[in-house]
């Protein structure tokens, strides 16, 4: 089977990848290596992606509609798994016009050729963030998620949208996840836990928002992984029990669900820092600040649904999965090791 993984050099999307290598699947990878964050590091997880002979590279945009026309045409791709995304919270206050582009134009992209070249099933990457305002726990598929508290969040829950419409219309059979907070070697440097990292081994002030008060449901990449893989071969059927009167968010009469893909055991973010510390054998030099405009409180993910279809359990503790972040990031940045 051949498997589209668009944002394949990008941290979720470059595990998936090599996991999917791994089997025995031809993967097609997309991505267009933006400079949002250290092209370098984008560029040495395709590295080894290439070392397999069964991937195929393509380094374009999602915008440009014709050369995904393309790679669509010349692979005979049946499942597509769409990570490539613009990322950020904070990032949409200063630049969103990359999120309309990435987000909106280039997940339609995808849309249309799922949609012409028949694919069997289109997995993709919504996110935690489109719970915005809500603050019931744990949060649900099944909840209403009209308040977004960011643009990035608010492209996210458009992809949803943009989603279920051609589930409707053409019986595209799509199932998006919302991930929640994911860490875990070969990370992206623009999250918190990456850059506490760095900051602690060189010795700088970490800063640390709405005074350390806030949870975060962490999970470890390969748990994220293994969920995604188990879903791929079941596209989602039309949910027969559907209430017009009643609807319900996170299923349809057509064939499309979303889940909640997360740990569904939040961590207080000073109990994360404090694990991190022992992992790096470093004291972190804490300036405390307040709620940043975008940022939420805490999440907290119900995976119900997702436990009772595929058998989806997270099995890495927050210890066992920070450790081994710390020794990737020491082997490849060549710090001191950890003691």
């Amino acid at each position: 089977m051949t498997i589209l993984v668009t944002g394949s050099a990008g941290f979720i999307g470059f595990h998936l990848a090599a996991r999917l290598l791994e089997s025995g699947a031809e993967v097609v990878g997309y991505d267009n290596l933006n400079d949002y964050y250290d092209v370098t590091l984008k560029e040495d997880r395709l590295k080894r992606l290439q070392q397999y002979p069964n991937y195929h590279h393509y380094t374009a945009d999602l915008c440009d509609h014709e050369q995904l026309d393309k790679v669509f045409a010349g692979h005979g791709i049946r499942i597509v798994v769409n990570l490539a995304a613009q990322a950020g919270v904070r990032y949409s206050l200063e630049n969103p016009r990359a999120y309309a582009d990435s987000n909106l134009t280039g997940f339609l992209n995808i849309l249309e050729a799922c949609r012409t070249y028949k694919i069997d099933h289109l997995v993709f990457a919504s996110s935690s963030s489109v719970y915005g305002a809500n603050t019931k726990m744990p949060f649900a598929a099944e909840d209403n998620v009209d308040h977004p508290v960011s643009l990035y969040a608010a492209t996210k829950k458009a992809n949803e949208l943009m989603a279920h419409s051609y589930s409707h219309l053409y019986g595209l059979p799509v199932t998006g996840l919302r991930f929640f907070t994911v860490y875990g070697p070969w990370g992206r440097p623009d999250m918190a836990y990456f850059s506490f990292t760095r900051n602690i081994l060189e010795g700088n002030t970490i800063q640390v928002f709405n005074e350390g008060r806030m949870q975060r449901d962490f999970t470890y990449i390969d748990d994220i992984v293994e969920g995604i893989v188990r879903l791929l071969d079941k596209p989602p059927a039309a949910n027969a029990d559907w209430d017009r009167e009643n609807p319900d968010p996170g299923t349809s009469y057509a064939p499309y669900k979303i889940y909640n893909i997360g740990n569904n055991s939040p961590v207080p973010l000073m109990t994360f820092i404090q694990t991190l510390e022992k992992s790096l054998g470093r004291q972190a030099n804490i300036e405390y600040k307040p709620m940043q405009p975008g940022d939420v409180k805490a999440t907290y993910a119900n995976i119900d649904d997702l436990q009772r279809d595929v058998g989806f359990r997270p099995s890495t503790s927050i210890e066992e999965g920070l450790g081994k972040f710390a020794d990737w990031y020491v082997s490849y940045y060549g710090s001191d090791s950890p003691s």
